[in-house]
C-alpha cells in the first residue's frame, strides 16, 4: 500500500471500465439557496474525500477538444464524465466574475474583429510582468457578452478551431446555474474547481476577487464543508480570505520550484515555492486548506532532456500533514508530455499518455488535471483495476 492509498478515507470501487467510470462517477450540485442534507449529499460522492481516487478534473473544462472555459467545454467535460469541472475566475469593470484564463482575453475571444473596442487595447503590468492586450477589467459586462470565445493555441489545436465563435463568455453565476440544471437532469452533484485570478492585482485596482466569489458560493449553496466545489489559488493569502468567508475545501496552487507566490512578492515574504513543499510549509498550508495543487514537476521533476527522473517526497509529505494532491496538468499531445512518452516527431500529435498518466498516478497523487478527461478517465480506471 503506498502513502497515498493510506490516507484515501473516501476511496471507492470502481464501477468497470471506462464507460462505467465516465457514466458513474461523474458528480452533481443541487440548487442554490439553502439545500437540505439530502440535497447536498444526494446521488454523488458527499465531500471531497468521497471521490474515487484518483479522479480526474477536467481542466478549463475539456480545453484538449474546445475552446477553453466555455459552457461547450465544460459540458463536454461533463458528458465525458470528469469528476470535477474547473473554472478560472476574472471580474469585468462592472463587477460581475467571468470565466476566463487570464484577464487579457486577446487570445481567447474575437475581440480584435471589434473596431469599437480598438481603442481599449493597451498595456498593463500584471503580477510584474507587462502584458499588451485587452483585458475583462476595462469592459462592462454587457460588452464582453459580445464577443464571443475562440480556441487559444489554434497551433496546437488546429480541430478547436471549428467551435471558433460558437460560444461566449459565461459567467461564474451561469455556470453555477448549468451545473444545478445539469445536476437536476442527471439526479448527481456536479463537482466544480474555481480559481481566484490575480488576486492581489485585482485587489490593487478595486475590485478584490474573495468576497464576490464567496458571495456567489453562498448564494448556490456551495460555501460548505460538504459543498460539491474546491477553491484554488496560486496565492496563498487568497485562499486564507476565502477560508474566513465560507468553509468551501481549497486548494493551494504552487508553481514551479523556485518561484514565489505574488501576494509574496509584494507582502516581502521571503519563502519561495521550494519553501511551502516542505514539511514545515505543509504544514501552514494545512493550516487553512484542504490540498495542494502543484506542478507535475514538482511531482516527478525532469532533467535537462525532458525526461523523468525520480519522484520528491511531496505526496508522502502532503498526505503526512492530511493535505490531497490535484497536480497539473496532463494534456495528450507531444509537446506537453515528458519526453519518455513522446511518440514521433509530430509536436502536436498524441504520445504515449497512458504510460505518463499510469507513472504520475503511481505516485499516489489523488487527482490530477487534464485538458483530455476521457484519456485520464481510461487511464485512472485502469489504475484502480490494478
Amino acid at each position: 500500500m503506498t502513502d497515498g492509498e493510506r490516507m484515501r478515507p473516501g476511496r471507492r470501487t470502481v464501477l468497470g471500465a471506462a464507460g462505467a467510470a465516465v457514466l458513474g462517477t461523474a458528480a452533481t450540485g443541487l440548487a442554490g439557496a439553502p439545500a437540505s442534507a439530502a440535497q447536498r449529499h444526494g446521488g454523488g460522492p458527499a465531500a471531497y474525500r468521497d471521490l474515487p481516487v484518483p479522479y480526474v478534473i477536467g481542466h478549463r473544462g475539456t480545453a484538449g477538444y474546445r475552446p477553453e472555459h466555455t459552457l461547450g467545454s465544460y459540458q463536454h467535460a461533463l458528458d465525458l464524465g470528469a469528476h470535477v469541472i474547473e473554472q478560472d475566475l476574472v471580474p469585468t469593470r462592472d463587477g460581475h466574475l467571468v470565466c476566463r484564463h487570464e484577464n487579457d482575453i486577446s487570445a481567447t475571444t474575437n475581440v480584435s474583429d471589434h473596431p469599437e473596442f480598438a481603442s481599449r487595447k493597451t498595456t498593463k503590468t500584471v503580477d510584474g510582468v507587462a502584458i499588451t492586450g485587452w483585458f475583462t477589467e476595462d469592459f462592462t459586462l454587457a460588452e464582453l457578452k459580445t464577443l464571443r470565445a475562440k480556441e487559444r493555441i489554434p497551433g496546437n489545436r488546429q480541430h478547436n478551431t471549428l467551435y471558433d465563435g460558437r460560444w461566449d463568455v459565461p459567467t461564474f453565476e451561469e455556470v453555477l446555474r448549468w451545473a444545478q440544471e445539469q445536476g437536476r437532469r442527471l439526479g448527481r452533484r456536479i463537482w466544480l474547481h474555481s480559481e481566484t485570478k490575480h488576486p492581489t492585482y485585482f485587489r490593487g485596482i478595486g475590485l478584490p476577487l474573495e468576497d464576490r466569489v464567496a458571495a456567489v458560493l453562498r448564494r448556490y449553496g456551495r460555501h460548505r464543508a460538504d459543498s460539491p466545489q474546491f477553491l484554488e489559488s496560486f496565492e496563498p493569502s487568497s485562499i486564507q480570505r476565502l477560508a474566513t468567508l465560507v468553509d468551501t475545501p481549497s486548494v493551494v496552487l504552487l508553481s514551479n520550484a523556485g518561484t514565489k507566490p505574488w501576494d509574496f512578492v509584494v507582502s516581502g515574504d521571503p519563502r519561495t515555492v521550494d519553501d511551502l513543499v516542505k514539511p514545515a510549509g505543509l504544514k501552514w498550508i494545512a493550516s487553512y486548506a484542504q490540498g495542494i495543487g502543484p506542478t507535475l514537476d514538482l511531482i516527478i521533476p525532469k532533467d535537462a532532456s525532458g525526461r523523468l527522473t525520480k519522484p520528491t517526497t511531496l505526496v508522502r509529505d502532503a498526505h503526512a500533514q492530511g493535505l490531497i494532491l490535484h497536480p497539473y496538468t496532463m494534456r495528450n499531445e507531444n509537446s506537453f508530455l515528458p519526453a519518455d512518452f513522446q511518440r514521433g516527431t509530430d509536436p502536436n500529435a498524441y504520445g504515449d499518455a497512458f504510460g505518463a498518466f499510469r507513472t504520475y498516478f503511481s505516485t499516489g497523487i489523488d487527482a490530477v488535471f487534464s485538458d483530455n478527461a476521457d484519456t485520464a478517465l481510461l487511464a485512472a480506471a485502469d489504475f484502480r483495476k490494478h
